[in-house]
């Protein structure tokens, strides 16, 4: 119990410091509280409707990172993804990469209640940045203040999306995270979202079988998780749908355990058991998986700095009336 009381402690530390280093050191201006004159019970009502969710749909914890990481990764956190196709266009949310996205209806919720209560006031990206808060607080993570003030983009095009994909190397990720203005270590602390959530066979079915055309298993895999694993992705294509957790440890808690199984050579895609073994990543990898792990903190730091990439502004932009498609 007295462990228990000193992470709680440790938690309300974290959130005053955080709440401090967003007010004072925004990155883009962006504010903790910036609806408290103009609509302040926002950020209750987005917290109450992702509580119902989660109540009954602890799966919406990797929907909402994931969505928050599609969107912010694109263009920016403009909520771009959000938008419908069109006869004349085809949204970001109709690209391969976005096409099993999902927890839309949530966000839509979200906006619908707090347009009720403050018509035309909070934008459609600060709604995934709070409720994206909220669930990993609600999943085992620390409850942090989540800066605000984002406006809402008036263009969403497939053709923008090109997200790293779960086979790269890791200098093929980090540069694609560095374009984003986001360090190697920022992209080592954000695959750690990977410590909820799913993936399916057609995504690692090679490392199984066919591993670099050898027809053997990858040799970076337990030996014990490829033989569970071949029962659930059976060879010659099929069962490729078949979900998978991503961390075999703790799979609907947000931690640090995520690391633990990379070190034992249990990472399911080809990209994260990577950390572990590249030389530029792995002693990252370690100081992430160890007894004094600052994971907590720096997830929180890199989850609020990639909510900063590219923001909307001041008069740029929108406020989305409806999140699916532009006033």
């Amino acid at each position: 119990m007295a462990a228990q009381r000193g992470r709680g402690g440790a938690f309300h530390l974290l959130l005053l410091l955080v709440s401090l280093m967003c007010v004072f050191h925004g990155t883009q201006g962006l504010r903790v509280g910036f609806y408290t004159n103009t609509c302040p019970n926002a950020e209750t009502i987005v917290t109450q409707t992702v509580q119902n969710r989660f109540r009954r749909d602890k799966t919406i914890t990797p929907a909402l990172l994931r969505l928050f990481f599609h969107d912010c990764f694109v263009v920016g956190c403009d909520a771009s993804l959000l938008i419908n196709s069109t006869p004349k266009n085809s949204a970001e949310k109709d690209a391969g990469a976005n096409l099993t996205v999902r927890g839309y209806d949530l966000i839509d919720a979200a906006k619908a209640a707090v347009e009720k209560a403050c018509p035309g006031k909070v934008s459609c990206a600060d709604i995934i940045a709070l409720a994206t808060r909220d669930v990993i607080a609600l999943s085992g993570g620390p409850k942090f203040a989540m800066p605000t003030g984002r406006r809402d983009g008036r263009v969403s095009k497939a053709s923008n999306v090109n997200l790293p994909g779960p086979s790269l190397s890791v200098a093929d990720a980090t540069r694609a995270f560095t374009a984003q203005g986001m360090t190697q270590n920022d992209m080592v602390t954000l695959l750690g979202a990977h410590t909820v959530g799913i993936t399916h066979c057609s995504f690692f079915d090679d490392r199984l079988w066919n591993f670099q055309g050898t027809g053997r298993a990858d040799p970076s895999m337990d030996a014990n998780l490829v033989k569970q694993l071949k029962s659930v992705c059976p060879q010659r294509g099929v069962g490729l749908g078949r979900p998978v957790n991503l961390d075999q440890g703790t799979p609907n808690i947000v931690d640090k355990v995520f690391y633990s199984q990379l070190l034992a050579k249990k990472g399911i895609l080809q990209l994260d058991q990577r950390l572990a073994t590249d030389r530029a990543t792995s002693q990252r990898t370690r100081t992430l998986a160890g007894p004094t792990s600052p994971f907590t903190k720096d997830f929180v730091a890199a989850i609020i700095k990639l909510g900063n990439v590219k923001v909307l502004e001041g008069t740029k932009g929108e406020i989305r009336k409806i999140c699916s498609r532009i006033n």
